[in-house]
């Protein structure tokens, strides 16, 4: 059992060969959460957002370092992923459409 299982209820459902194991985080919406094995390890914080190329420019003017341009992963998500300068990563989520 990983420390993040001990804590939460998150758990794998499958490791990969990167040891890289799913999470599914069970709200049915945007993109679920992953395990990887590696050290040292790190965390990414993820937020949803309207405009993913406005908050990555800013990002980048602000000194940052785009790590993944915006990425439409068909029928899943559409993201985005910065470094600040202190090497912290930080993912973007496009947000839905408004709700009818």
């Amino acid at each position: 059992m990983t420390f993040t299982q001990a804590v939460t209820v998150l758990s794998p459902r499958h490791s990969t060969p990167l040891d890289y194991g799913v999470v599914d985080t069970q709200i049915g919406r945007g993109i679920n959460s992953g395990i990887r094995g590696e050290r040292p390890s790190r965390v990414t914080v993820y937020a949803e957002v309207d405009d993913l190329q406005a908050y990555l420019d800013k990002a980048a003017r602000l000194d940052g370092t785009v790590m993944m341009p915006v990425t439409e992963i068909p029928g899943v998500v559409t993201m985005t992923l910065f470094s600040d300068p202190d090497s912290n990563i930080t993912g973007l989520l496009k947000s839905a459409a408004p709700r009818a």
